[in-house]
């Protein structure tokens, strides 16, 4: 049997799970062109679309931290339900905005809203090892990126189309009901969802969890492995300017019917078709071998660099809609195969902190991305067509750090297997150096 459609049927937590995540991102995607397009229309300005990016990457990055002690210390299923209600309350703030001058209302709402998420991602990624067995982390993880990625092509296309004819208000109200649906599924789900008990120590440090903090600093300094697959979603963070560009190729170059939505919505549709096929593709060649796992995600970075160099010249919207897809392919691979590898090789007890760093740092890294992309179309003159190429190039720098990684890397024993409290001095098998 398919392994995608066997674990669906046989694994109701998992399937719960999944189909709460998938009408989640549904509504996500049909809220980011509304958002996009909001800003574009009411403001005209690449700076006020990069700030949104920013304010939608940088609380995770701020709150990432504090995000990953809890998600190591609460009930994660029940984590899971507070933060979708959240997000879907919030977003209903959106329906105010009607002027250029409650613009800022959106920043805020945004901000609030990705900061509820980076609770609610590190507790889910960290939750399907729970809920799945340990050779069927691939399979539902590929199933998870592709869904995601179907769900940015169903829901960016469909979401331009009915912004640009229903109004940008049908698409906040849509985002709203995903997240509230997506909270009664998860409710619906059945496994224990408590983290694994730890001895932690009493006094204030404790309570405010900075002894956690602690503790999961040192168990990543004794697995320099662990780090540096922490770091491949930061080399992918590159690509927050890349989407910042998304939105001003479907606005400046190929707009539809003269407005930006239809043609941010191709693109983005284009980019999910692309992170869908990737991990799919790639399971079905590699299999789950960890070391074909690690070999591939180098030539990955290649792939998106050439790729968005190649959207630089594109002479269509088609042409840079087959670009786009063509490097996200290579991007869904740096992320689905680094999640997989963390997920193997980390204890469920450091799982949260460890996802909740990760997301942090990738989140850090595309504001910055964001950011310099921003400012150097709207202040320093840059092209889009110039600044498609400079990104792309900027991909090689990760992709060749990877490689001279590779030369250096042992394997590791299973994550069962290692004790959390190493001597500092230990040089351990699986360290890379």
């Amino acid at each position: 049997m398919n392994p995608y459609l066997s674990i669906l049927r046989r694994n109701r937590n998992f399937r719960l799970l999944y189909v709460g995540q998938t009408i989640s991102q549904l509504g996500d995607w049909f809220n980011a062109v509304a958002i996009f397009a909001l800003l574009l229309d009411l403001t005209g300005s690449a700076t006020a679309v990069a700030w949104m990016m920013i304010v939608q990457f940088l609380p995770v990055a701020l709150v990432g931290p504090l995000a990953g002690v809890v998600v190591d210390r609460v009930d994660r299923r029940r984590l899971m339900i507070v933060t979708a209600v959240v997000r879907g309350c919030l977003i209903l703030a959106l329906l105010v905005i009607r002027r250029r001058d409650e613009v800022w209302i959106a920043y805020v709402v945004m901000a609030l809203t990705v900061g509820a998420q980076a609770f609610f991602e590190p507790a889910r990624t960290a939750t399907i090892p729970s809920v799945t067995a340990p050779d069927e982390l691939l399979a539902a993880n590929a199933l998870s990126s592709a869904t995601w990625s179907a769900m940015l092509a169903l829901g960016a296309s469909i979401g331009g189309v009915v912004t640009a004819v229903a109004g940008r208000n049908v698409a906040f109200v849509v985002n709203a009901l995903s997240f509230f649906a997506s909270a009664v599924f998860i409710a619906r789900t059945r496994y224990d969802s408590t983290p694994a008990a730890a001895p932690r120590p009493s006094g204030l440090l404790a309570l405010l969890g900075i002894t956690d903090l602690v503790e999961g600093v040192r168990y990543v300094r004794h697995r320099s492995h662990v780090a540096a697959l922490m770091l491949v979603k930061a080399g992918w963070g590159l690509a927050g300017g890349v989407l910042l560009l998304l939105t001003i190729f479907g606005q400046r170059i190929f707009p539809i019917g003269g407005g930006s939505a239809g043609g941010i919505g191709v693109l983005y549709g284009a980019r999910g078709v692309g992170a869908g096929l990737g991990p799919i593709t790639l399971r079905w060649i590699l299999g789950q071998d960890r070391r074909r796992l690690r070999f591939a995600i180098g030539p990955a970075f290649f792939v998106v660099g050439i790729f968005y160099v190649a959207l630089a010249g594109a002479p269509t919207l088609w042409t840079a809609a087959l670009c786009v897809l063509l490097a996200h392919f290579g991007g869904s691979i740096l992320w689905v195969f680094s999640t997989v590898l963390l997920q193997l090789e980390v204890p469920d007890r450091f799982r949260g902190r460890v996802f909740a760093t990760e997301l942090a740092l990738v989140t850090l890294m595309s504001s910055a991305s964001s950011y310099w992309t921003g400012y150097q179309l709207d202040r320093a003159g840059w092209s889009p067509r110039m600044l498609a190429f400079a990104l792309g190039v900027m991909f090689c720098v990760p992709g060749t750090l990877w490689l001279m990684i590779q030369t250096r890397w042992r394997e590791e024993p299973p994550a069962g297997e290692i004790d959390a409290a190493v001597p500092e001095d230990e040089v351990l098998e699986g360290r890379i150096g």
